[in-house]
């Protein structure tokens, strides 16, 4: 007799990753310094290598930060981080202090993570691998979103029903939470907040999609695509309430089929404890699990 195996624990929805969080930023010189030198991911070394923009490896995942004067974005909630020693993030972020002094920068290392603060304000969390985050020992395992009072339900039903995503609705932080799967132990949270938010500024995620044509059309019916990229790609920015149309959150969606060419591009990820003192042959690749 076969073994019995519950299928549906293994289903990701439609949404198969999550892939980068796109945030404007001023200057590149203090993103080097606070992604690259201080939280230890790694410069893409093929794509978007000059000065007007940098995408940041951690992972299957990054940072996008294109440059734009003067005013940087700023996300409305947190990046959720995985990095192998927090230790070792927490010396590296204390080396370049003095680097980052005048901006927004800093952090606090706490029990089982470290938060940070960039030099335009958004705020990161670093966590060690851990269960909740699967094998995942570099990487992006969340986008915590700070949304409306009374939205956590209407968003996660957004998400299924228009997304065909998985989607649930508990306490996160102590407050309703809708959860939505982004890709292996991937997740955007919408956390209730009765805290006032600054107006939605442009930043984005980007998440590869199995069922390229089905919410398209959904959302085309409603009148919600706002831009037809190519062939690949569109985008959306309004989460409404299935019923009533009602805006319940805005955050634009770069939305990319799975024949997108960027689709599981292998991302080099250097070893972060790998220096020119005390070097170690071979052991130049972050190795462990991404």
């Amino acid at each position: 007799m076969a073994a019995s195996y519950d299928r549906a624990a293994e289903s990701l929805g439609n949404i198969l990753h999550m892939e980068h969080v796109n945030i404007m930023v001023p200057e590149q010189l203090p993103a080097i310094v606070f992604y690259i030198s201080g939280l230890g991911y790694t410069r893409d070394p093929y794509l978007m290598v000059g000065l007007d923009n940098m995408w940041v490896n951690m992972g299957r995942s990054q940072m996008h930060l294109p440059r734009r004067d003067p005013s940087p974005q700023r996300l409305r909630g947190t990046v959720g981080m995985v990095s192998p020693d927090l230790d070792d993030v927490e010396t590296s972020l204390g080396s370049v202090a003095e680097r980052l002094a005048g901006t927004e920068f800093s952090f606090t290392r706490k029990n089982d993570c470290i938060e940070a603060t960039c030099p335009w304000g958004n705020h990161i969390r670093v966590h060690a691998p851990a269960a909740e985050y699967g094998a995942m020992q570099i990487g992006m395992p969340y986008v915590e979103l700070n949304a409306p009072v009374g939205s956590a339900e209407a968003i996660a039903r957004f998400y299924r029903e228009i997304m065909g995503a998985n989607a649930t609705v508990a306490t996160r932080n102590g407050a309703p939470c809708a959860s939505v799967v982004t890709g292996k132990a991937q997740f955007l949270h919408f956390i209730e907040t009765e805290d006032e938010q600054p107006d939605y500024d442009g930043h984005h995620v980007a998440i590869y999609i199995a069922d390229f044509a089905g919410p398209y059309d959904k959302l085309m019916q409603r009148g919600l695509i706002t831009m037809e990229s190519d062939a690949h790609e569109w985008r959306f920015i309004d989460i409404v309430d299935v019923d009533s149309g009602d805006l319940l959150f805005k955050i634009e969606h770069e939305v990319r089929s799975a024949t997108h060419p960027l689709y599981a591009r292998p991302l080099v990820n250097r070893n972060p404890a790998q220096s020119n003192r005390g070097y170690r042959r071979g052991q130049d690749d972050f190795l462990g699990q991404i």
